[in-house]
């Protein structure tokens, strides 16, 4: 009878086979692709690429290897006929399929760009659509590609095939062997032991989405986005495409920046965005007369000092779905987080990337893991040339927050890092914070009795000191510093997202390059902000569809919505109308202060139009 050892090396082989296969692949891919298509690939960059893109070699390999581990579990207490078959079957169907994906890959990402995904079941069902855009010989050399692929695969996994499978005769003491392997496997495929999961941005490292693309599995990429792939255009299908257009052109989403009053004394400052972790307007007195004005006064006094925007609202409530609104000026939606669809996310508008375009250099910086719901992936795939998260900070102040790095020590290397920027270029830095988050936890007890309150009085102290640091600076008279939130959270009476007071949210600009203090008090969504801020600049916005620029004289008709998981509202001058989205047909939560079929309608065409752009990206 075989020992344990022998079939635990079989196994751990099988493992490092497939890593070491997916290793290989990585300089075949680029090997397959033209010229036009990758520029120039230094060894350097190929060395990074599979350093890089271990993480998900690594959770890809782990899953492949999970049937088996079972497998192995199953057989040191009983003897299960034909395991010996059942294995070299499993085999055969991987090989199979590892070819498809890899070869697949190579072969498509010439004509797509992008990693496969799993938009590719669109094409399996019109097989002639995506045949028709390649010649016969390129097809049949795919093919036996893949074949021999398939073979060779196959020839390497099934001669680690152990030679019997038979019940051990320590039981005990393999499966507690057998528990450590599983465990390790299973902290392979999650990616760690960091908050964020394994996920296709974790592999991202530079600005060159070609070398991001080739550092990310196909295989991991495909299964990835098994779980999140739909017909985005067929959701929300309220209306025939020639009345969805009608309808949705009386909402007067335009595009174009006609004579914008104008904020700012330059047009070109150095641009700084802070998103605040859920500072909602619950604890901002200066666009709330609600709320405690004891709670942010930095917040408040840059607010008089500046351009507050009294009536704006967020689209979403999660961090990844508003930092994806606030900087690509693109719609929340109920049930998808479009900043964790790689191949849709690398195809949005950005700030970054028309600031870019215009002469900016451009970075990210999160005190967090900013893996995080592939929060790296969607910033150097919309402008960021460099992203600084968790792991840019020393070793011993990364845990100093629940979420990571605490606000005050973010908040010094933002300042550290702005400081060092040559006034040679204007530059636009992206910041987003963390301590405001649950479960509150932050070294500052100034409002000790209220948690909630307390955090957002930390962020709020660790602003002030920030701004006025930046303030004693020549930097500061350049500058324009752009504060807003990602989302607003549940707070007192505040429950859920059907009541608007959740997602108002303060929009503040300051620093030396604002004109005069001044208080807008247009209804307008954080998506706004893109196309608002670079009609400022005197720059083109007429790719972010869903932002309009608040301060053209073409801004007629004032709106907000905002979408979550149950419904969407729709608010302008007339009231608010608040869709249940999950009753058939959708019905209305609440409606004030009268009903309004309008305000209904609007609802209903705008988020089919969301839907629609997203199928389309």
């Amino acid at each position: 009878m075989p020992k344990l050892s022998t079939r635990l090396r079989a196994l751990l082989l099988f493992y490092v086979l497939l890593v070491t296969l997916f290793v290989l692949a990585k300089p075949c891919f680029v090997f397959a692709q033209d010229k036009t298509v990758c520029g120039e690939v230094s060894l350097s960059d190929l060395l990074q690429a599979v350093w890089h893109g271990l993480p998900l070699d690594l959770a890809t390999a782990g899953y492949a290897t999970a049937p088996l581990w079972l497998l192995l579990g199953a057989s040191l207490w009983v003897r299960i006929p034909f395991q010996r078959s059942l294995h070299r079957i499993y085999c055969a169907l991987l090989a199979a399929a590892l070819a498809l994906i890899f070869v697949g890959d190579s072969c498509l990402y010439g004509f797509w760009g992008i990693k496969l995904d799993g938009t590719v079941w669109n094409y399996l069902s019109q097989p002639q659509g995506a045949l028709s855009s390649v010649s016969m010989g390129y097809a049949m050399g795919c093919t036996l590609a893949t074949v021999a692929a398939g073979a060779a695969i196959y020839a390497l996994l099934q001669g680690l095939v152990p030679a019997r499978f038979e019940a051990s005769q320590r039981r005990g003491a393999m499966t507690g062997l057998w528990l450590l392997l599983g465990g390790l496997l299973f902290l392979g495929i999650r990616g760690g032991v960091g908050k964020s999961t394994a996920n296709v941005g974790m592999v991202y490292w530079t600005d060159r989405p070609f070398l991001n693309h080739t550092a990310v599995n196909p295989a991991f990429s495909l299964l990835a986005s098994l779980q999140k792939t739909k017909q985005f255009e067929d959701e929300a299908n309220f209306y025939d495409e020639a009345e969805r257009a009608r309808r949705f052109a009386l909402l007067h989403y335009r595009t174009e920046s006609l004579a914008p009053d104008t904020l700012l004394t330059t047009q070109r400052p150095n641009v700084l965005l802070i998103l605040m972790e859920g500072c909602g307007a619950s604890f901002v007195h200066a666009v709330n007369p609600e709320a405690d004005p004891a709670v942010t006064p930095h917040l408040n006094r840059l607010a008089e000092e500046g351009v507050v925007f009294t009536q704006c609202y967020a689209n979403s409530f999660r961090t990844d779905r508003g930092t994806l609104c606030t900087l690509s000026g693109f719609p929340a939606l109920p049930d998808v987080s479009v900043m964790k669809l790689p191949g849709k996310c690398g195809r949005l508008p950005s700030i970054a990337a028309s600031l870019r375009r215009a002469g900016y250099a451009t970075e990210f910086l999160y005190g967090g893991d900013i893996n995080f719901t592939n929060t790296n992936g969607y910033l150097l795939s919309t402008g960021y040339e460099r992203t600084y998260g968790e792991t840019s900070f020393p070793a011993s102040v990364r845990r100093t927050h629940d979420w990571g790095v605490t606000d005050r020590i973010a908040f010094d290397s933002l300042y550290a890092r702005i400081v060092r920027y040559p006034t040679s270029q204007p530059w636009h830095l992206g910041f987003l914070t963390l301590a405001s988050h649950e479960p509150w936890k932050v070294p500052y007890d100034r409002l000790a009795g209220d948690e909630r309150a307390n955090a957002m009085a930390y962020l709020d102290d660790c602003i002030g000191r920030f701004v006025e640091r930046l303030r004693q600076t020549p930097l500061w008279d350049n500058t324009l510093v752009v504060i807003l939130p990602d989302h607003g959270i549940p707070y007192r009476d505040i429950t859920n997202d059907a009541d608007e007071r959740k997602s108002h949210i303060p929009l503040i600009w300051t620093g030396g390059a604002v004109r005069q203090a001044r208080k807008i008090d247009l209804l307008c969504n954080q998506t706004d902000l893109a196309a608002t801020l670079l009609g400022q600049l005197g720059l083109p916005h007429d790719d972010f569809r869903f932002s309009r620029d608040i301060l053209s004289q073409n801004y007629t008709h004032p709106s907000a919505v905002h979408a979550w998981s149950e419904g969407i509202y729709w608010k302008d001058a007339s009231g608010i109308s608040v869709v249940n989205l999950l009753t058939r047909p959708v019905s209305t939560f609440r409606e004030s202060p009268k009903p309004s079929q309008q305000r209904v309608n609007a609802a209903k065409v705008f988020l089919q139009t969301a839907y629609d752009a997203l199928g389309a990206l």
